[in-house]
């Protein structure tokens, strides 16, 4: 008997594939992803933290987390303005309201703006189909308002989209979700509403797992993303793929990790030949291109 399935993609062996490349020849696509998030204080989940069972108001928790949008946002902006890479800024639209400098700090660096929810105190498991439709069409309409033209691109709320996550999204016109780490490559998935891209998205090179869940240090994590970079650079000669690499304001932003990230980054830099740093919508887009939906 199978076991119960999510329905949406069937398996598929990455070297069984077409080959492909990325734009101007590139074999190994590289993108960086910024989390600007925003809490709810005193009520609501505070998030993942060092302190997560305290009773509200968690104000070690939330402070902890809005130290990201006072301070981390803008040394992170400036770094990646520092080695000329073009940032993928997943937001809660919440932040438009709440911090709107730090959106600014990176509309200058013509971040592509990936909905992220409206906060990450609520998520999508925890709604009603109906209340999720509505969420995801308010988040949609902020972002349309404020960037003058709609995302086309989702990350859901603590990574936790429901079971109608996706056939919501298409339902509404997005092109593409974060939600799913499972490939190197971009995989369609189906829905009840079309076809929708997932775009790879890191549990693994991303710093909430590893500074929150792993207890890792800096030098880890910079130690991770070179080499994820260098082995992926050489995994590219037999197929194109995809590095991503997520950061949160709160937790790379913190000066001592900045250093380390930093230092990942010039590495990446200074070897780009094959290799194209772009955006999680720019991979879409081209993958789509490619290799159009049934």
């Amino acid at each position: 008997m199978a076991l119960p399935s999510h329905g949406r993609f069937d398996h598929s062996a990455i070297g069984d594939r077409p080959q492909f490349d990325w734009p101007g020849g590139a074999r190994l696509a590289v993108y960086v992803a910024v989390n600007c998030e925003h809490f709810a204080y005193d009520s609501g989940s505070p998030g993942l933290g060092y302190t997560p069972d305290m009773d509200q108001p968690n104000t070690y928790n939330w402070a902890w987390r809005e130290y990201g949008n006072r301070v981390g946002a803008f040394r992170l902006a400036d770094t990646l303005r520092r080695t000329g890479i073009r940032p993928t800024l997943l937001v809660n639209t919440e932040v438009y309201e709440h911090a709107p400098e730090v959106i600014a700090a990176f509309r200058a660096l013509d971040a592509d703006v990936v909905a992220h929810g409206r906060t990450n105190s609520t998520q999508p498991n925890a709604l009603t189909r109906d209340a999720e439709r509505t969420e995801i069409d308010a988040v949609y309409r902020a972002i349309e308002s404020h960037e003058g033209r709609p995302p086309r691109g989702w990350m859901s709320p603590g990574a936790n989209p429901s079971r109608v996550t996706e056939d919501l999204l298409a339902e509404r016109g997005f092109a593409y979700t974060l939600d799913w780490p499972v490939d190197d490559q971009p995989v369609w998935l189906r829905t009840d509403a079309g076809p929708l891209l997932s775009v790879p998205y890191p549990h693994e090179v991303n710093d909430l797992p590893v500074f929150v869940h792993h207890h890792a240090t800096a030098e880890t994590f910079e130690r991770m993303i070179v080499d994820s970079f260098d082995e992926l650079l050489e995994n590219a000669r037999a197929q194109p793929v995809v590095l991503s690499i997520s950061t949160h304001t709160f937790l790379t932003g913190q000066p001592y990790r900045l250093r380390r990230f930093r230092a990942a980054l010039e590495h990446m830099t200074s070897h780009a030949d094959g290799v194209w740093f772009t955006t999680a919508g720019d991979i879409a887009d081209h993958y789509h291109g490619l290799f159009p939906p049934d």
